[in-house]
């Protein structure tokens, strides 16, 4: 733990400690101040996510911000490597990142990192309300939502409208699985163990498939999901009762076999979908589909409001979607020597992948050939 003095910075006092290190009162005034700042209250950004990515990550840290009246006016979560490059707390799996801020602070980026003996501070989804970092971002996506404030049956009417053959088709092709395969089950927050081993197991091979990086082979990532999966409040059906973030595994089952599942992260009332798979022998069924029409059914009657998609192009989002949140990619970099070799060794990596990515013809050759790899890496 540090406690450091920022000069300029209204006498603000800056201390540096571990996610579960934060006493009760610092956790009652995170929530306060995500409450105060009208921003959706997406799990990633409350403090049990922080605390939970401390118990895996050796370089989590918070920067509790002081004030003048003595107590806190903000939080920063971060990553810390060994050369004082910074990253976003969870960094790779986080969706929502970015400060805690009263408007009442006075600091700057610069006074922040430097408090925080960072180099550099990187974020691939920065929340639009994180206006401290936002100059900084070199890049603005859409992160699709589905908006569920008013209950599942205005959303149904939304689709009914807006994507009628793709409401129609999922519906039937839910009667055709159950015709075909037997009775269909939904469990919104499955508890059973070997539902999430499963889930992981699907989602494993879709990365493996697909020529993608496999998150589940990161211990930490594989740790923090199987963490978060188990410490979840005793009554789910009570959304008063929910704490910030907490996990909810939901599981799509025909004959009492699973067939499609999904794991993400829920606050009172934003669910953060997250990790979503399927049994690749239903794909004629679009299991997948079906699961998150249930999904957004039982959330709405749960008291959640909102289904944030996350970041990342997908045709089954572009159908369920019913408008966007905007996230940010960049980095924060103080001056000095250090700026140019993070900017040497970061930005021409992150200017390929955007060259790519904004151009959809060579986007889907470079995914036909992510693909083609994958298969041929599981022969």
């Amino acid at each position: 733990m540090s406690d450091v003095r920022v000069r300029g910075a209204a006498a603000a006092r800056i201390r540096v400690v571990r996610p579960g290190e934060l006493d009760a009162g610092e956790i009652e005034r995170w929530r306060e101040l995500r409450a105060l700042s009208g921003a959706p209250a997406n799990p990633f950004m409350e403090p049990e996510f922080s605390q939970a990515v401390g118990r895996v990550r050796p370089g989590a840290r918070v920067a509790v911000i002081g004030g003048d009246s003595g107590g806190p006016v903000g939080f920063f979560p971060y990553e810390r490597g060994p050369l004082g490059q910074g990253r976003a707390i969870g960094f790779g799996v986080s969706d929502s990142q970015g400060p805690v801020l009263s408007p009442e602070h006075t600091l700057t980026t610069g006074e922040l990192l430097s408090a925080c003996s960072l180099s550099s501070w990187e974020f691939d989804n920065l929340e639009a309300g994180a206006g401290l970092f936002v100059p900084d971002a070199a890049e603005a996506f859409d992160s699709p939502v589905i908006d569920i404030g008013q209950g599942y049956e205005a959303y149904e009417a939304v689709l009914r409208a807006g994507s009628p053959k793709f409401f129609r088709t999922t519906t039937a092709k839910e009667r055709r699985l159950a015709r075909q395969a037997g009775e269909v089950r939904f469990v919104f927050d499955e508890r059973d163990p070997a539902a999430l081993r499963t889930l992981m197991a699907w989602k494993s091979a879709q990365y493996r498939r697909t020529g993608r990086r496999d998150r589940f082979a990161k211990e930490w990532i594989s740790t923090l999901v199987r963490q978060l999966a188990a410490d979840r409040p005793d009554r789910p059906d009570r959304p008063d009762r929910a704490p910030g973030c907490s996990g909810v595994l939901s599981v799509l089952y025909v004959a009492d076999r699973p067939v499609a599942a999904h794991f993400g992260l829920r606050s009172r009332t934003v669910l953060s979908c997250w990790f979503p798979a399927y049994d690749t022998g239903f794909a004629k069924y679009s299991p997948g589909l079906i699961l998150h029409l249930r999904m957004a059914e039982a959330a709405a009657g749960a008291g959640i409001g909102l289904l944030d998609l996350g970041r990342g192009a997908a045709e089954y989002k572009d159908a369920l979607k019913t408008g966007e949140l905007r996230v940010y990619e960049g980095a924060s970099v103080r001056r000095g020597p250090r700026a140019a070799l993070y900017r040497l060794s970061r930005e021409p990596s992150r200017r390929a992948h955007s060259f790519v990515r904004n151009r959809p013809k060579l986007a889907g050759y470079a995914q036909r050939a992510l693909s083609q790899m994958g298969r041929l890496r599981d022969r």
